[in-house]
């Protein structure tokens, strides 16, 4: 019979327990850590220019100091490692008072020292059988736990003075003899007691029929919701039904409000957020492309997001501001998610304007507005200062390539904005582009229908020195921290409507270096010379993407010239595989009657048959052959030929 033994069972829960408990003490002191100890750089809060000094200020709130230690999931956890540290502490104390797994141990069950005398063996026996005889024993005990210890002392007696069960005891761990497996089961002795029946089996039914089936269904639940990017399944089914080939600019922040991370947040529950709701769409309705869904859950979005675009977020009530950042915080992802559906659909504008939306919103500002307004503490009186100059400025590009001392708009800002305004324009990537087009491994510089073609193009920061890291984005009216990146856009360059452009590739390159390279390869067409578009476009700053061609001339492979086989290696066609060789001996042996039989056959019908278009053709080879081997001057054996012919006519 199989016994419940309480000592396993603490090992065993102890195990279980600190599968849990080990890997969640740790994630609990890595982000204490990064709570208490993180620097500035490492969570983003950098200060670059004073226009930033604000965002730094509430990355620092919601990422470090014992605030950030104050989420629900943070303390949940906390809780449950802290009470299951206390059980593992619990389950050490026991174990260090009765921690030995059941196993059968005479000296131990009588309480003597190995290798004690006859005489104090039998003193201790006498001691303990008088103690858990069942007359005596009955009366302070459970007559099971009285029937056990009786028997077991009983046992451990016989196993030291019976010469058998000694015998059997040391050759075998057991004064019966050999015996198979003996197992216990990792469970408190408890589980036996018939007063706990009731509240074990309610327990177990607890357990098996609704905390396992629910913590299944939950996690198979909330798991088949995400796909790519840990963006949601819903929100790829509603990007591929509201994106189209002719999406523009203005119609985006209505689909990209409609994602399903913010339906159950967007969802007006009061009339005070309903009215705030309609009191924002006065104010933003003017840049606002009227609605194409009339759902309360798209009409918030769209209006949060139209109120971070135009800059008025700060009319916002806290929880509107809430929902704005929690908006904000996807808004990488899901505009990648945007630009991946539009490449598998191959709609290469809308693709473009999916990224200049990601850029818009890392900028804060909307179509209408001049890119000027991205250099901190720059207005709309500073932005018509530069286009009323005697060379009128009117672009950001325009703007960073002129002299520190030269720049317009600085006259009515204080001397630290202006340091601020200079400082910002190092941030922003000067870049330049260029472009190769190659086929690996061929040292011929002229391509053919059917390679597989490199297009290599190398980016070169020039605002950074050799060695030097692109930071973080200077967008200090984004939330969060945005590392610069670049968009590379190939396609087919087509005069005539946006349909016609088809897309090649489309990649994010992140790499910081001041030099950055990407390839893109795909197989040449047919032969002629094409155009093909490359799109160069920010992440996050608006005004400074780039637009080369990449020229292609294919040639006719039809041109190459001869490929002639060297006569070596056309001998060494002739020589037979290992495989051929034992093919060719099973032949000869099985087909030289046969072939006899059919000669004779054939010459008696009068005359042999005609060869067929197949079999011409390989003796026309085998002739060749022999004709190339002889011209080297290599003569075969008669052995190998026979064999090849012999395995070539068969």
């Amino acid at each position: 019979m199989v016994e419940y033994d309480n000592s396993a069972f603490y090992y065993f829960s102890l195990s279980i327990i600190s599968f849990y408990v080990v890997p969640s003490w740790y994630r609990i002191i890595q982000n204490v850590r990064a709570a208490l100890f993180t620097s500035d750089q490492e969570i983003g809060a950098v200060v670059r220019t004073s226009a930033e000094k604000s965002k730094a200020d509430a990355l620092k709130q919601t990422s470090k100091g014992l605030k950030a230690l104050t989420s629900t999931g943070f303390l949940l956890n906390l809780g449950i490692t802290f009470v299951l540290s206390l059980i593992v502490i619990y389950l050490g104390v026991l174990m260090s008072q009765n921690g030995e797994i059941h196993t059968f141990d005479p000296f131990h069950i009588l309480g003597i020292d190995r290798g004690a005398e006859l005489k104090i063996i039998k003193k201790a026996y006498k001691k303990l059988s008088l103690i858990y005889h069942p007359d005596k024993c009955y009366k302070n005990h459970a007559e099971e736990f009285c029937d056990d210890k009786f028997l077991a002392v009983k046992r451990a007696y016989e196993a030291l003075t019976d010469p058998v069960a000694k015998e059997n005891f040391e050759k075998y761990g057991n004064p019966d003899g050999s015996q198979s497996l003996q197992v216990s089961i990792g469970l408190p002795t408890m589980l036996l007691d018939k007063a706990n029946r009731n509240v074990i089996l309610m327990t177990y039914l607890v357990i098996m029929v609704v905390i396992l089936p629910y913590a299944v269904w939950r996690y198979y639940s909330d798991s088949s919701k995400y796909g790519e990017k840990n963006v949601m399944y819903d929100t790829y089914s509603w990007f591929y039904h509201s994106l189209s080939e002719h999406s523009i600019m203005k119609g985006l922040p209505e689909v990209f409000a409609g994602s399903a991370e913010f339906r159950e947040r967007n969802l007006a529950k009061s009339s005070t957020e309903r009215e705030e709701i309609t009191k924002m769409m006065n104010e933003v309705k003017s840049q606002m492309q009227k609605p194409k869904y009339n759902h309360p859950i798209l009409l918030k979005g769209n209006v949060l997001l139209h109120a971070h675009l135009l800059r008025v977020s700060d009319k916002l009530s806290e929880k509107f501001k809430e929902d704005l950042d929690f908006m904000l915080r996807y808004s990488n992802s899901l505009i990648e998610a945007m630009i991946g559906v539009c490449k598998h659909q191959d709609w290469l504008q809308s693709a473009i304007e999916c990224i200049q939306l990601g850029q818009h919103i890392s900028q804060a500002l909307w179509v209408k507005d001049s890119t000027l307004l991205q250099l901190p503490h720059f207005t709309e009186a500073e932005v018509k200062d530069c286009e009323k100059a005697k060379k009128p400025i009117k672009s950001l590009k325009q703007y960073l390539a002129l002299p520190d001392e030269d720049k317009k708009g600085l006259k009515s800002i204080t001397e630290e904005q202006k340091s601020d305004v200079l400082k910002c324009c190092s941030l922003i990537p000067d870049l330049v582009v260029s472009t190769r087009v190659y086929v690996d491994d061929d040292e011929d510089s002229q391509i053919y229908a059917g390679d597989l073609v490199t297009v290599q193009v190398t980016l070169t920061r020039k605002n950074l020195a050799d060695g030097e890291k692109a930071g973080l984005v200077h967008a200090p009216r984004f939330p969060f921290p945005k590392q610069e990146a670049w968009w590379l856009i190939l396609g087919t360059h087509v005069s005539g409507s946006r349909d016609d452009h088809r897309i090649i590739g489309i990649d994010k390159v992140i790499d910081p270096s001041r030099v950055a390279r990407h390839k893109f390869k795909f197989l040449a067409p047919k032969d002629g010379t094409y155009e093909f578009d490359l799109y160069v476009l920010s992440n996050a700053y608006i005004g400074l993407d780039q637009k080369h061609k990449v020229s292609l001339t294919t040639l006719d492979p039809a041109t190459l010239p001869e490929y002639k086989v060297h006569p070596d290696d056309a001998a060494l066609d002739l020589e037979p595989t290992l495989f051929e060789e034992l093919l060719t001996g099973n032949i000869e042996e099985d087909s030289d009657d046969s072939d006899d039989e059919e000669s004779d056959a054939e010459s008696e019908a009068g005359g042999i048959k005609e060869l067929s278009a197949a079999e011409k053709k390989k003796q026309e080879l085998r002739n060749a052959r022999k004709k190339a081997a002889a011209a080297a001057g290599d003569d075969d054996d008669d052995d190998d030929s026979d064999v090849s012919e012999v395995y070539e006519d068969e």
